[in-house]
């Protein structure tokens, strides 16, 4: 059954270019590694809630913008796979440091992996 990773990140407004060309770069090896689909979308309509939001979230300022984006898994042992071999190869300086270096405030990303459950 197909298993998504799910990430909620506040970027710098500034940095939107780098932010979609480190997302193509770190997404491309994603697919390369059996990921189905990879989508990074930009916020444009992320209202403030009464009790949380996205924003709050995050810890986002005026100045940054709320991304969302969702990795598609044919399963979750592919993820699983990938997401330790990825792991290694970072630690062992195998994947670029152009890749580890976000443009982006990797601290307050929410992140977690997800069973789908209805999918039409």
């Amino acid at each position: 059954m197909t298993y998504v990773d799910g990430f909620v990140i506040a970027v710098p407004s500034a940095n939107r270019e780098a932010f979609v060309e480190h997302a193509r770069k770190f997404d491309t090896m994603l697919i390369e590694a059996g990921a189905l689909r990879v989508v990074e979308c930009w916020g444009d309509a992320v209202p403030e809630g009464k009790v949380t939001d996205f924003r709050r979230a995050v810890q986002a300022t005026a100045e940054e913008t709320v991304a969302f984006s969702w990795v598609e898994w044919p399963d979750k042992d592919t993820r699983d796979r990938v997401h330790a071999e990825m792991e290694r190869r970072m630690k062992s300086g195998e994947i670029d440091s152009g890749l580890t270096d976000m443009p982006f405030d990797g601290r307050r990303m929410i992140f977690g992996g997800f069973s789908v459950v209805v999918n039409m």
